[in-house]
């Protein structure tokens, strides 16, 4: 554990660094509990990397297009305010949850949070025992969530973060035929060789780790979790759009009086008596504080001070080697979707060592990607006369996407690959937008257009992201780059973390 600061007094002053949503949900949190809270942030808007894009009365989520636990913003909404967080936003749970379209031709639906209802999809679609062995997967992916739930996303990251680095979460498995003995998968790709046994079954499971540039191929099998969470806890979707809930965690912030200042670049943290003490802006102005809270990357922020943040035995980010970013490309389409449309489908990639190899740094491309198609059918976002797609793949971190023509021509890969989802699809572009991982870093801040992935048990800790408290008392961590990692759900565990550790102070063990 990094060392955090001595319980802070009634109505201390809080700046907080960036308005992404774990920085917002802290701050909600803090404002609630009596302190002066500020928020710096350097662009124009709040949100981080949960965005929207409007052009000719289209409109498109230019981050995360869907979420699963709801339950942490309905805690974050009852903790903060009387009004519940379906009062603020329209919860939508989609069904299908997803629908996955393979090289070979075959398509399969899946059903949201319904274990049952799955096995017989996959049974229908892949052949008989498809189901079962995704079932049977699922049982041992909930064993790993429940092994490692509590101090992967409830408790700080104390000095006893080794039981998650250490021993695989992820059980073993009998082998039938020497029932005394057993065979534990240490990779994602280990569960599909050696358990699901089917690629298309290994697909599906792998685009969970995809999504956030994770090569399945050394990922730790604890990654289980991720599928698992989608089918224990359902996929959501706001209406209007994930920015919506961007929207109402801003405007209960604003609610419990947390001060926003756009536009408001910070260039340092102040010290003073060796500790944070407020931060330095772009201006040369100084704003004081009795504590930091920075929702950056780690290279940002070791860029904002000298003061070493971590200390031998903790978890340290590798910032010498850029994470993965997402590829984007907004479709303007003529015509609204067919009866029926799955909110979401992934179309995968004919050549999976290819495109790992590439989204890794290690192959030449771009490859023909596995591909992420979203059609909300949502009347609030446009009439039924058109309809907004968004298209996602992951990508490797690039400095330059410009300079070999690449945007172009990865974009068109994966319109194609999109042709799987969409009847007609070429016919019906009015126009299209594209996002390289570049364009999405200006506008967060994150290093090359970094995507954080959730924390991981397993992998000798190599999965665990900084924790929240730091070497430099006063300063906390807090967002995707921190712990418990990326994605909506652990943005806003890790701002009730980051709340926790000042209110109460060290003592301070999660959500217990």
């Amino acid at each position: 554990m990094s060392v955090g600061a001595d319980k802070v007094p009634r109505m201390a002053q809080v700046v907080v660094i960036g308005a992404g949503m774990g920085a917002m949900a802290a701050a909600a949190r803090l404002a609630v509990a009596g302190h002066r809270v500020a928020v710096y942030e350097r662009a124009e808007t709040y949100g981080g990397a949960v965005r929207r894009f409007e052009r000719d009365g289209f409109s498109f989520d230019t981050g995360p297009g869907l979420f699963t636990l709801p339950a942490v913003y309905r805690d974050l909404f009852v903790k903060t305010g009387k009004q519940p967080l379906e009062e603020c936003v329209e919860l939508v749970q989609v069904d299908p949850s997803s629908r996955h379209v393979f090289p070979d031709g075959t398509a399969v639906s899946l059903p949201n949070a319904s274990r049952a209802g799955v096995v017989q999809a996959l049974d229908a679609a892949l052949g008989a025992g498809a189901g079962d062995r995704w079932g049977d997967f699922l049982v041992r992916a909930r064993e790993a969530w429940d092994r490692t739930r509590r101090p992967l996303l409830e408790e700080p990251l104390w000095d006893e973060w080794h039981v998650l680095g250490g021993r695989e979460p992820y059980p073993a498995v009998p082998r039938k035929r020497l029932l005394r003995s057993t065979r534990r998968a240490g990779t994602l790709a280990e569960i599909g060789a050696w358990e699901l046994r089917d690629p298309r079954l290994t697909a599906i499971l792998e685009s969970h780790a995809l999504e956030f540039g994770l090569d399945p191929r050394d990922t730790p099998a604890s990654a289980a979790v991720l599928p698992y969470m989608e089918h224990a806890f359902g996929t959501w979707y706001v209406r209007g759009g994930i920015r919506e809930l961007a929207r109402a965690v801003y405007e209960r912030c604003v609610d419990r009086r947390v001060e926003f200042v756009f536009g408001a670049e910070v260039t340092g943290i102040v010290e003073k008596d060796g500790r944070a003490a407020g931060v330095e802006l772009a201006d040369g102005t100084v704003a004081e504080a009795d504590h930091v809270v920075a929702g950056v990357d780690p290279v940002r922020l070791k860029g904002l001070t000298e003061h070493v943040l971590d200390g031998e035995g903790d978890v340290l980010p590798d910032s010498s080697t850029p994470s993965p970013g997402r590829f984007t490309v907004l479709l303007a389409l003529r015509g609204g979707c067919e009866a029926g449309t799955a909110h979401r489908t992934v179309v995968h990639t004919p050549d999976r060592e290819a495109e790992l190899d590439w989204v890794s740094g290690a192959g030449p491309g771009p490859v023909p990607p596995t591909v992420t198609v979203l059609r909300p059918d949502d009347p609030a976002r446009l009439d039924r006369e058109h309809e907004s797609v968004v298209l996602t793949a992951a990508a490797p971190p690039k400095g330059d996407w410009t300079a070999d023509g690449s945007p172009e021509r990865f974009a068109d890969l994966m319109t194609d690959a999109a042709g799987a989802a969409v009847p007609g699809l070429r016919e019906r572009v009015l126009w299209r937008e594209i996002r390289t991982p570049g364009r999405s870093g200006d506008e967060t801040g994150a290093f090359l257009g970094g995507v954080p992935a959730p924390s991981l048990a397993g992998g000798d800790g190599g999965f665990l992201h900084p924790a929240n408290s730091t070497r430099l008392p006063g300063l906390y961590r807090v967002g995707g780059w921190s712990h418990p990692g990326g994605g909506l759900p652990h943005a806003g565990m890790s701002g009730a973390l980051v709340a926790g550790l000042i209110v109460e102070g060290p003592d301070f063990m999660g959500s217990r």
